[in-house]
């Protein structure tokens, strides 16, 4: 059976204007011009009619950490879990879970287990194997293996360069773990993608530089985040855009951070454009339920806030109404970069065929009024 959802002011991300979707289980079936006349007889179950508000794909986070990220500090700084209800309500559709600081307590099974939680909540869920650390940590023993045999491993990550609490990975090590992520890949039919925590000492990207250039593996095959966590990591990064690279900009943020020297990732992204930068080449992730840990000059722990899944929402609006940012470029760093890095081609667009994930905005505000996921509602606002 069918469900029209009729009077969509659709963005594809590319504007199509007034259209009505019809969906067929998990799937958009067909995206039809609403000025047009259609006998769709009996096979119509539900119909919805939106009235002209406009319509979004729901939002593909390349960065989540369902069970919590680091807790730098001790165990009194452990971060939460996300919970069900504040995912269906962030706008955000596909997940994408990572360990972080912490692969001791915290581990693949546990990584797995929640991320099949939230998609018995109606998301799409997929995972990181490893860690910041290397060796990685992996649920099968080796990371092809976990990418080849686990359904929901994309990739592997977020693997900590340039950062005093990852293991200071030789050329050797990375250009190792890019190769069995690459070949796992390509046999698993994924992207096999190594997702790469950033931090903030002067080598920023040179190590996978180093990788590209000693080895067959292409920088696109690294996927760096925290790329506005400094103004001198936002300018290396521009460059690694440049050489061929994808870059990804947190949301999450803090009034340190910010005071630090941080680029707000909305300012991030309008900076890169203007520098030139394809829409195809930037994403955003929210780092939501992380630790964003503040350290002094000796890197000695002060104090740590929680990511929060809502801010890259809350950016890409940033991005429309601040910065003049064209909703379809906007939208492609919100979701469809990261759905095209990640190899996911049925997310992050509203065309048939694609999966049935999209929000409905507000006419009022930027806010968002209902969200759907594989075709069913899973927020309203009301």
């Amino acid at each position: 059976m069918l469900t029209l959802v009729k009077n969509a002011q659709l963005f594809a991300p590319e504007p199509r204007g007034l259209c009505h979707l019809l969906i067929a289980d998990q799937r958009i079936a067909a995206v039809l011009d609403a000025s047009e006349t259609y006998q769709l007889g009996t096979l119509i179950k539900h119909t919805v009619d939106l009235e002209g508000r406009r319509v979004i794909p729901g939002l593909v986070d390349p960065l989540v950490h369902y069970i919590g990220g680091g807790g730098e500090g001790g165990f009194g700084n452990r971060t939460a879990e996300l919970s069900l209800d504040d995912a269906c309500a962030s706008g955000v559709t596909t997940l994408i879970g990572a360990l972080g600081t912490d692969a001791l307590t915290r581990t693949p099974a546990n990584l797995i287990g929640k991320a099949r939680e939230l998609a018995a909540g109606g998301l799409s869920t997929y995972a990181y194997t490893g860690s910041y650390q290397l060796p990685p940590v992996t649920l099968t023993g080796s990371v092809a293996s976990d990418i080849l045999y686990i359904p929901e491993f994309l990739g592997v990550g977020e693997v900590a360069i340039s950062d005093h609490r990852g293991s200071q990975p030789t050329t050797q090590e990375l250009t190792r773990l890019a190769s069995d992520a690459r070949t796992a890949g390509l046999l698993a039919g994924k992207s096999g993608i190594v997702f790469i925590h950033t931090g903030d000492a002067d080598s920023h990207l040179e190590p996978l530089r180093q990788v590209a250039k000693n080895s067959a593996i292409p920088l696109a095959q690294f996927y760096p985040t925290h790329i506005n966590r400094t103004a001198a990591l936002f300018e290396d990064g521009l460059r690694f855009a440049r050489e061929g690279g994808r870059i990804d900009f947190t949301t999450s943020t803090t009034p340190e951070l910010l005071a630090g020297g941080e680029v707000p990732a909305s300012e991030a992204v309008a900076r890169a454009l203007k520098a030139r930068i394809e829409p195809s080449q930037l994403s955003l992730s929210s780092d939501a339920n992380a630790s964003l840990p503040e350290f002094d000059d000796q890197h000695r722990f002060i104090g740590l806030k929680p990511g929060k899944l809502s801010s890259l929402f809350e950016v890409l609006g940033e991005c429309i109404h601040e910065h003049q940012i064209s909703m379809e470029h906007a939208l492609h760093c919100a979701s469809t970069t990261a759905a095209n890095a990640l190899k996911l081609p049925q997310k992050g667009r509203l065309t048939t065929g694609s999966d049935a994930d999209f929000i409905v905005l507000s006419e009022e505000r930027w806010a968002i009024d209902h969200v759907w996921a594989l075709g069913k509602p899973i927020f309203s606002a009301g």
